[in-house]
């Protein structure tokens, strides 16, 4: 999916036959300004996507940022000014909103995340557990935030989690069988595999054949201990129910990488809104 895609799509949605409302009252070659306000908090993300929205509705748009991703706003800032066909930018409008509001929502939560662990040389991460059809633009606005992405989908990492490996019927198992998979299909992917204890964690340095270890759900003194048996012969990766309160002390037991999906999934969108403008001229 590209932004090109994406926004054919979400045309389709939309505006299907025409957006009756602006064409049942504004004339065909009515003029309009409008701004994007700030009402709340937080970093604002989606400039460069509401841009490529904008002229993919219309290719005459004038676009004018005053803030760049990753800036953090307060309510009252303007982030841009969009001038051209009023009716191509009031059918732009909600889907610019929708974006820039989820994109910056999910921004202001990872840079939370972010900032709570500094000092530190624990990375947070995203997950799979995205909006259909949305993930490059959610996954776009963590790296916004500060964090960093996981794998993007099914295709570029291979993730053995708990599942796979009761389906393959033990750990020793699942990686054998991922790793001849690899082997007879040429394919250079990472190997990450989910444990559910320190007998799974001794169990995968053991068999060994994997690049990361997953510390799914474990107490505090068990991924420390986890880390220490792991000793860095493999990246290590806690997740599961891991907060803003508990963030630091998980990263203080010394894992590479923090996995959160709360920072794609929960997330409550930023207030903004597109204003009309009246300039005065002279």
């Amino acid at each position: 999916m590209n932004i090109k895609e994406f926004v054919a799509l979400a045309k389709k949605e939309d505006v299907k036959d025409g957006d009756h409302s602006a064409l049942a009252c504004i004339p065909k070659n009515g003029f309009g300004i409008a701004q994007l306000l700030v009402k709340e908090e937080g970093i604002i993300a989606g400039i460069d996507v509401a841009k490529h929205i904008f002229l993919e509705f219309d290719s005459e748009f004038k676009f004018e940022s005053f803030f760049k991703d990753g800036a953090k706003v307060q309510p009252g800032d303007v982030v841009f000014k969009i001038r051209g066909a009023s009716r191509s930018l009031l059918s732009a409008e909600r889907l610019v909103l929708n974006v820039m509001q989820r994109m910056s929502a999910i921004a202001t939560l990872t840079n939370k995340f972010v900032q709570e662990i500094s000092g530190l040389n624990t990375k947070i991460l995203d997950t799979r557990k995205t909006t259909p059809l949305l993930r490059f633009l959610e996954k776009k606005a963590v790296l916004i935030g500060g964090g960093d992405n996981h794998r993007m989908g099914l295709y570029d990492m291979i993730m053995i989690k708990d599942n796979h490996i009761d389906f393959a019927g033990n750990i020793e198992k699942a990686i054998c069988q991922t790793k001849n998979y690899l082997k007879e299909n040429n394919l250079d992917l990472k190997i990450e595999i989910e444990t559910r204890n320190l007998a799974e964690v001794n169990q995968v340095i053991s068999v060994g054949g994997v690049d990361r270890i997953m510390l799914d759900n474990f107490s505090f003194e068990d991924l420390r201990k986890a880390v220490k048996l792991i000793n860095g012969k493999f990246e290590t990766e806690a997740s599961g129910g891991i907060n803003l309160e508990t963030v630091r002390k998980y990263a203080e037991c010394e894992v590479d990488f923090i996995s959160i999906g709360a920072i794609t999934h929960s997330v409550k969108n930023m207030d903004l809104s597109l204003k009309a403008v009246h300039e005065k001229t002279n």
